[in-house]
This record gives C-alpha cells, sequence and structure tokens, in this order.
C-alpha cells in the first residue's frame, strides 16, 4: 500500500501539466485579488510648497502583503486537497462495500485502476481521449456546484480562498478520477483518502510555483516532448500494476 501512495504521488506530480489548464487559472487568480503596492512618492519641503517625487525604483510588497499572498494560495490548496480526500474516502469505502457484500476481489478492482491509469498516460499524451467521455461523467454534478462560486469570489479571505478550493476540488477532472480508481481499489475509506491527499501534494509544486509567478516549471510541464515521456512513463507503470493485478487474480 506505501506503493500506492507514492504512486499517487508521481500521478499527480506527473500529471501537472494538465492541472496547470485546468486549475492554473484559478490559481492565478488568488494572486491578483491582492492589491498591488502604489508607486512609492518621496515628498520634501522647500519653503511653503510640497514637492513630489516618484521613484522608478521597484517596490518590495510589504510584510502584510507577502504574508496576504501565501495564506490565499495556502487556503486554497488546503480545500482543494480536502476535497479530494473526502472524495477518495467516499471512493475507498464504496470499494470496500463492493468487496465485502457482492465478493468483487480487490485484485480485481486493482486492475480496473491499471487500466485507468493507461489511459491516463494515452490522455496526456493526446493519443486517446477517452478520458474526456469520463469527465463528462460529473458535469452534473458540477451544475450544481459551480453557480456557488459567486459567494467565494471576489477571493479577498482565507475563507474564500478555502471556500474555492473545496468547491473547486469536484470540478471534473480525468486526472482526478483516474486517481480516484485507485483509491477504489484501496479497499477502505482511509487508505482511499490518503491515496487521493498524496495525489493531491504531488499537484503542489506546479500549482504553487505558478502561483508566484516562477513560470520555469511550467514550461516544462507543458512542453510536448516532456508531456510525451510522461505519457510513455504512466501507460508502462500501468502496464505494470496490471500484470500485477492479474497474477494476484489467478
Amino acid at each position: 500500500m506505501t506503493l500506492d501512495y507514492f504512486s499517487a504521488f508521481v500521478i499527480g506530480l506527473l500529471g501537472s501539466g494538465h492541472c496547470l489548464v485546468m486549475c492554473g487559472g484559478i490559481t492565478t487568480m488568488l494572486t491578483s485579488a491582492i492589491e498591488k503596492p502604489k508607486a512609492a512618492r518621496k515628498y520634501s519641503k522647500q519653503g511653503d510648497i510640497d514637492v513630489q517625487d516618484i521613484t522608478d525604483k521597484p517596490i518590495t510588497p510589504c510584510a502584510h502583503q507577502s504574508v496576504n499572498r501565501f495564506t490565499l494560495v495556502l487556503f486554497y490548496h488546503v480545500g482543494r486537497i480536502g476535497s479530494y480526500c473526502l472524495i477518495g474516502a467516499i471512493v475507498g469505502f464504496t470499494g470496500s462495500v463492493a468487496a465485502r457484500s457482492i465478493g468483487l476481489p480487490i485484485a480485481g478492482l486493482q486492475l480496473f485502476a491499471a487500466a485507468f491509469l493507461v489511459l491516463l498516460g494515452l490522455y496526456i499524451g493526446q493519443w486517446l481521449l477517452w478520458l474526456n467521455q469520463v469527465e463528462s461523467l460529473g458535469k452534473g454534478l458540477w451544475s450544481y456546484l459551480s453557480p456557488l462560486a459567486k459567494h467565494v469570489i471576489p477571493v479577498n479571505s482565507p475563507t474564500k480562498a478555502l471556500g474555492l478550493g473545496t468547491l473547486w476540488g469536484w470540478l471534473p477532472c480525468g486526472l482526478v478520477y483516474s486517481t480516484l480508481t485507485w483509491s477504489l481499489a484501496s479497499g477502505s475509506s482511509i487508505s482511499g483518502a490518503l491515496i487521493m491527499l498524496c495525489f493531491g501534494l504531488g499537484t503542489l509544486p506546479a500549482l504553487v510555483t505558478l502561483s508566484f509567478g516562477i513560470t520555469s516549471i511550467k514550461k516544462l510541464l507543458i512542453n510536448a516532448l516532456f508531456r510525451k515521456v510522461i505519457a510513455i512513463s504512466l501507460i508502462c507503470y500501468g502496464i505494470y500494476s496490471g500484470i500485477v493485478a492479474y497474477q494476484l487474480m489467478f
């Protein structure tokens, strides 16, 4: 099971390029909600006349603004990953009930998860986009949840950032759904939640660096060649996981 946690983290890390497309705009919106510092002004007194000197030097944001930026980003991702954990717990519990009630073997669920991992690799590589159909399954629920965003926008407080992150965690996403199949095969709600926690942590490097204007990682993740390498790696690992699950079944 430790390998499952690590694998979920790697899936989140390697699939972050997709996260930048789905969640990058929301992450950027968090930081744009903070007021930018105004140009610094120097005032001097010459007789009865105030002379205003607007400097051309770049201004460093004050400590309060830095804390605000960090806090908004932190609370957003806490909410987002918290939603992943909740969904993972629900799916993991469902898998455990199915295993106990109808005798569905855990290895069978693991084989199902391995197949989705292969589909995820094909999806990231842009070779086969069947996961678009899977994403459409969540659009019904999202149509009810998305209007709630108006209550947390503009994002100008930690509470609103937490609310937006919690809401955004339910956004239909093939990457998330593929990882949820691992939660389904985990056999318990706790393991299902922990798998999604590790996945969420894996997505953090790309989204957090984007929040603070560091674009080098984004350029790497959306690079076509890099995406192909990642896609092939996921496909190979999915095939390996499928072989292991098949051997456990028979």
